[in-house]
């Protein structure tokens, strides 16, 4: 899958992470959707993990990347949403087996747990990799709910 648009955002503790990535993926040719924080100013990750999933959901964007201290607050919000796969990875092989075996539609990152080089190796995986299908497939399809 070629990746033109991504989503990203977080909270103030992924703020720092969220600039250096997004001028990475713009250095990449990727068109960046940011969706805050725009300060280090103390604020809510779901105020930026609903609208940021919504997005991703609707197919506006290909992919979403979400960024808050631990990375759980954050991808527990997100996968509250119908058709979102948000992936904690703190290691390249996780975001590669997010793609390849989950499909995962968001990579979520833990800010306090990763260097700046092990976010970039994850999010090229994230970006890089594909969907293997078949037996995955059947596994994803049995998520939702309803």
């Amino acid at each position: 899958m070629k990746i033109s648009k991504i989503a990203i955002g977080g909270d103030h503790a992924g703020f720092e992470l969220k600039n250096n990535l997004v001028k990475f993926l713009q250095n990449k040719g990727i068109e960046v959707e940011d969706f805050g924080p725009f300060t280090e100013e103390s604020c809510d990750y779901a105020d930026v993990a609903h609208p940021l999933s919504e997005t991703v959901q609707s197919k506006k964007v290909d992919l979403g990347i979400l960024i808050c201290g631990s990375g759980n607050g954050i991808a527990i919000t997100a996968n509250k949403h119908q058709g979102i796969r948000a992936a904690i990875c703190w290691v390249e092989e996780l975001a590669a087996l997010a793609r390849q075996h989950n499909d995962a539609n968001i990579l979520v990152l833990p800010a306090r747990f990763i260097s700046e080089a092990e976010a970039i190796k994850c999010v090229e995986k994230f970006i890089t990799e594909d969907f293997e299908g078949g037996r995955h497939l059947r596994r994803i399809e049995k998520i939702p709910v309803n």
